[in-house]
């Protein structure tokens, strides 16, 4: 039975804090570097793989792009996948040869380019069994965005995998598919791949709800 003076559970409940945008302070506490800071000793960054891991050793980059079509730079970026095998690896440790996780961000030099030193992961089984093509899951923090925002990094010469991939398949535009591929390069005999990502406007990057 309710008590003549009992406060309603609806106004004992706390009450949601308004989203705000990614600030400076991002970069200030999490990407010392490009916020011109110096660093921590033991800093989660964007060497995810060293010398030695196992796998194809590669280097992904690219920028990202507001609505207008001009550069962010600074945006801050947060990188999880599987290592060579398909198998995330859930303990952060700096002296192993390979994290599944890592952070980059873009800056006002270089281009604005952000980038990750890594393995090409391995397939990663779908909850409906069915393999998925080798992928880098990404979260893009930025000013003008309230949540990060989730999205994939799939390879050009996946081809067959991404074909078959599940979740990459349910995207039922071509040209939206294309949004998620990163092309190919080679540079200084490295294997480098590039995907630019768009925030808005024409080409958008397919972003998940996950």
């Amino acid at each position: 039975m309710k008590q003549p003076n009992s406060v309603p559970t609806s106004e004992l409940m706390l009450r949601e804090t308004a989203s705000q945008t990614a600030g400076p302070y991002v970069h200030i506490g999490l990407a010392l570097a490009a916020a011109g800071n110096p660093t921590r000793d033991e800093e989660i960054w964007n060497e995810m793989a060293k010398p030695g891991a196992e796998g194809e050793l590669i280097e992904v980059v690219g920028t990202v792009i507001d609505g207008n079509g001009d550069l962010v730079r600074d945006a801050f970026l947060e990188a999880w996948q599987a290592d060579a095998n398909g198998v995330y690896q859930p303990e952060f440790d700096l002296k192993k040869p390979f994290n599944s996780f890592g952070r980059t961000a873009t800056t006002f030099d270089h281009g604005s380019e952000w980038s990750l030193k890594t393995v090409k992961p391995g397939p990663v089984a779908h909850p409906s069994g069915q393999l998925m093509a080798p992928h880098i899951n990404l979260a893009i923090f930025a000013r003008g965005i309230n949540i990060q925002l989730q999205t994939r990094l799939y390879f050009e010469d996946e081809a067959e995998a991404n074909a078959a991939c599940p979740v990459l398949s349910r995207i039922e535009s071509p040209t939206r598919r294309q949004t998620l591929i990163a092309k190919r390069e080679e540079a200084d005999g490295k294997v480098r791949y590039r995907l630019d990502i768009k925030l808005q406007g024409e080409g958008e990057t397919v972003f998940f709800d996950f």
